[in-house]
């Protein structure tokens, strides 16, 4: 899967994506300090996936409207232990294929999935 993994997500848990055969590009890496609408932008620009720990995509795809289609996902699952992280991340993701066109959250424990809107609308 292509994925554009946000600046916030910490390094293991990137190489642990890379190591599950994932096309990622880290944004901490590629563009360091870009801000959310931009990144948000290039994700969709190259149809990668959005990984992220910043509730504030919601907000931007939600209620600014702004494309979103390419998909994001917000882990809220512990960093206490990023490997551990990494392992979890792999494996929700590989459980599933529809990620792009949703909003999803990952806990320790579930996942919820909520389409994300049409192009240009709030």
């Amino acid at each position: 899967m292509k994925l554009l993994a946000n600046e916030n997500c910490p390094r293991l848990v990137v190489d642990a994506l890379v190591a599950a055969a994932h096309d990622v590009v880290w944004i901490h890496t590629a563009s360091p300090g870009l801000a959310d609408p931009d990144v948000l932008a290039l994700a969709v620009a190259e149809g990668r996936v959005l990984i992220t720990f910043d509730k504030d995509f919601g907000q931007l795809a939600f209620h600014h409207g702004l494309p979103a289609s390419c998909g994001v996902i917000l882990l809220r699952v512990s960093v206490a232990n990023p490997v551990a992280a990494g392992t979890l991340i792999v494996k929700t993701l590989a459980s599933r294929t529809d990620w792009p066109g949703h909003f999803s959250v990952i806990t320790d424990r579930r996942i919820r999935m909520r389409p994300l809107p049409a192009p240009g609308t709030p």
